[in-house]
């Protein structure tokens, strides 16, 4: 979040499940008041839940499951940069 405040990036990869404090969605949540269009994927070693689906509809692209391979992961990124 620091960084962002003061920076852009193309994309961000959010792990779900995070330290105490602030979880993949609330992590997105408060970025998008920073920079409104940010691309987002999200990765976790669990199964979707209903924080995924709330992030996605906050705009944020597709769920990738944890382990992934990196062909799995690129594919995430360049479908949500082409998006």
């Amino acid at each position: 979040m620091k960084y962002l405040k003061d920076n852009r990036v193309d994309i961000l990869v959010l792990d779900m499940i995070m330290a105490p404090g602030m979880d993949g969605m609330e992590t997105y949540r408060r970025i998008l008041e920073i920079h409104p269009k940010q691309k987002a994927i999200l990765v976790s070693g669990f199964t979707e839940t209903d924080r995924v689906r709330k992030a996605q509809i906050l705009g944020a692209g597709t769920y990738v499951k944890k382990p992934y391979v990196m062909e799995t992961i690129g594919l995430a990124i360049r479908k949500e940069l082409e998006r």
